[in-house]
């Protein structure tokens, strides 16, 4: 049998609308052009700024040499090699783009994973596509998506034959092995499957994912995902993750090493991309591998971490002799009241100290925010704004809060917190609750952004960096990047925050004096610039 493996992203637009307009975007307006032309550099391009570095010049916004893959193809990829099964994969990128094209010869069976979809309309685009293309073909879905929703899934799409819930290593294979005649449907764990008219809904068992081996990487891959954990020990009510995968299990910091070590070896990895929620649990794991990390020739690592776990200096220093150069936070909000709702089980005390440890340690690092969370009313935001405007530094993400499931646990406060969604698949739906409505929160998130880009100093937007390379300029430290991002940023809004001309191009010559002074100037025409990493 021949299998066709769809996997990806979701289709989600990673253009933001708060750029339009902005020197961020491919083609400027006439008001931009003009601002350009008043400060004295009518034919500037972001593009050719530029610095030297032992005696090479180099672009300032080099593009990004690799991206991460997805884990979740990853994974998949590896268990499929080792099935035994001749497979084809299509991005569902593709799909979402209109740009897949079936692969020639047959296709047996299609496997979808639906871990970066999240609600029926689009699983549905995903299984019209394989009706349309590959008509007749029965699907086997997995993923987060249809680990919750497999009986709704299998009931609204005929086309679905089975779900694989939950871990797939030993799972999928035997599924495979039973469609290709060598097993029983009926003897795979974690598997819901038709039988005839039936639906039947075989028992759940987990791998032991330390002793497991983890997933082989193909080829050269300089940034790998990881996967340390399943599962998440933590509740917090805006996230149905624990409920798609409710037993928590971890792999070892030995295990750890050996794999990362392991990526270095065979692939060149000199970078691992932990995807967990959060990397720096438990204490007791991370103490063993800030013990056992250091010298011992992992590639650079980036993770997830809790507020509360980045507890005292020692903490800090460790992670960086570990190798770690990047931590991204969830620090949501700095108001008690609202941590509380959301069951976060931190405090705003325990945020603040996290970021007092590390903006001092030189660890890049991104702090991510919602506002809107049911039960916050604009007074208790006002916390979390006074906070990025006064005290905060470093990159920072403030997300409008987004209703993606029906199943999220904050449906259980749905009466006291009178919670209504208009959709509650859909995260771009209209939604309210006793503190306010998704129109609201959309004015305070634009109204912060725009007020931490003109008055913090010290803080930027992580929102156009995610096309660069990051740093920007390695070999400084990392106030003087974001120094330097900072007068990219305001800059480029120029155009966006400036009514009248003459203000707009000032803040542009400002701008372009400051990155003089971090070495930076505008490249002649015509001079070639390096684009490799520095």
């Amino acid at each position: 049998m021949r299998f066709l493996l769809l996997s990806g992203l979701g289709p989600a637009n990673l253009n933001s609308p708060y750029l339009e307009g902005s020197l961020f975007t491919a083609d400027p307006s006439d008001a931009a052009r003009e601002m350009l032309r008043r400060a004295g550099s009518p034919d500037l391009d972001l593009g050719r700024l530029a610095f030297t570095q032992h005696g090479r010049e180099y672009a300032l916004l080099r593009p990004r040499a690799a991206t991460t893959p997805h884990l979740t193809t990853v994974t998949l990829l590896s268990i499929l090699e080792n099935s035994g099964h001749g497979f084809e994969r299509l991005d569902l990128a593709d799909v979402w783009e209109g740009r897949a094209k079936a692969p020639t010869g047959d296709i047996d069976v299609v496997l979808l994973s639906t871990t970066y979809i999240w609600n029926g309309p689009i699983l549905g685009s995903a299984v019209r596509w394989v009706r349309e293309n590959l008509p007749g073909t029965p699907i086997v879905t997995g993923g987060q998506f249809t680990n919750l929703k497999f009986m709704a899934a299998m009931r609204d799409f005929p086309e679905i034959l089975a779900v694989v819930r939950g871990d797939g290593e030993i799972a999928l294979p035997k599924t495979l092995d039973a469609l290709a005649g060598r097993g029983e449907l009926s003897a795979v764990p974690n598997l819901v499957w038709r039988d005839g008219e039936n639906i039947r809904i075989n028992p759940v068992e987990y791998v032991d994912i330390d002793d497991f081996p983890s997933p082989q990487v193909l080829g050269h891959q300089s940034i790998v995902p990881y996967e340390s954990m399943r599962g998440c020990p933590f509740d917090c009510k805006f996230c149905s993750f624990p409920a798609a995968s409710p037993k928590w299990r971890f792999k070892t910091a030995e295990k750890i090493r050996a794999d990362w070590l392991s990526y270095a070896e065979r692939n060149g990895a000199d970078v691992i991309s932990a995807m967990d929620s959060t990397f720096t649990i438990p204490p007791t794991r991370l103490r063993r591998l800030l013990e056992i990390l250091p010298g011992s020739g992992v590639p650079r690592w980036e993770g997830f971490s809790r507020a509360n776990t980045l507890n005292s200096a020692d903490v800090v220093a460790g992670l960086r002799a570990s190798h770690c150069f990047q931590l991204h936070i969830g620090f949501e909000s700095m108001n008690d009241g609202t941590l509380k709702r959301m069951s976060k089980r931190v405090s705003v005390k325990q945020n603040r100290r996290a970021v007092e440890l590390l903006s001092q340690s030189g660890l890049s690092y991104y702090g991510l925010f919602i506002v809107g969370y049911p039960g916050e009313d604009p007074e208790m935001f006002q916390d979390t704004q006074d906070y990025l405007l006064r005290e905060y530094s470093g990159h920072y993400a403030l997300s409008k809060f987004s209703i993606t499931d029906e199943t999220m646990p904050l449906w259980q406060d749905r009466e006291e917190l009178q919670i209504v969604a208009e959709d509650p698949t859909d995260p771009a739906s209209p939604w309210s609750h006793i503190g306010m409505d998704s129109a609201q929160a959309a004015q305070l998130q634009k109204e912060t952004l725009d007020k931490v880009r003109l008055t913090n100093d010290k803080t930027v937007l992580s929102l156009w960096q995610h096309d660069y390379q990051h740093w920007l300029m390695p070999r400084h430290d990392h106030s003087a990047n974001i120094a330097v991002e900072k007068c990219l940023e305001r800059m480029a809004m120029a155009p966006v925050d400036c009514p009248d001309l003459d203000e707009g191009a000032a803040v542009i010559r400002d701008n372009l004096h400051r990155l003089r002074d971090f070495g930076v100037e505008v490249a002649a025409p015509g001079r070639q610039l390096s684009c490799e990493p520095v």
